[in-house]
């Protein structure tokens, strides 16, 4: 009869911690948005700050990472492109969708994490000698998503 106790108190036992693990997956299903949004701005802030503290980084011959910073939800990377003879209108007309596909392919694959948490991605870049903007590149989970 003891056996027989011991073997329904288990029982009885187990199936409130399934039912207290099955309450668990609620509470964290439904975190309040608001937390949410300052939690991924959190994780955004701190990623910018461990890349920052590495830069900067040379990507290829013409083009260096130097600043990263968090805008809100936002990753913004910004490199330098050295042109040397060449002028910013032919980087932007010759370069631009080039880089664009390339960008989006890589940042859609290496971000993927990011992006599926609302942390987007702008990649802004200048010319390296005079500083002066070329081109700039927003990429969210939905540019993503379209891209397929």
């Amino acid at each position: 009869m003891k056996d027989i106790f011991l073997i329904f108190s288990a029982f009885v036992q187990l199936a409130g911690l399934t039912l207290y693990a099955e309450d668990l997956n609620v509470k964290v299903d439904t975190f309040p948005t608001k937390e949410m949004h300052a939690q991924n701005k959190t994780i955004a802030t701190l990623v910018a700050k461990e890349i920052s503290q590495t830069l900067p980084q040379v990507v290829d011959k013409y083009t260096t990472l130097v600043e990263i910073h968090a805008n809100d939800l936002i990753l913004v990377y910004t490199f330098e492109i050295n042109s040397d003879a060449k002028s910013d209108d032919a980087i932007k007309k010759e370069d631009k969708s080039r880089m664009k596909k390339a960008i989006f392919s890589g940042v859609c694959q290496s971000s993927s994490k990011f992006l599926a948490i609302g942390i987007n991605t702008s990649y802004v870049y200048i010319n390296a000698k005079t500083k002066a903007p070329l081109f700039q590149f927003d990429i969210t989970q939905e540019d993503c998503t379209q891209s397929l």
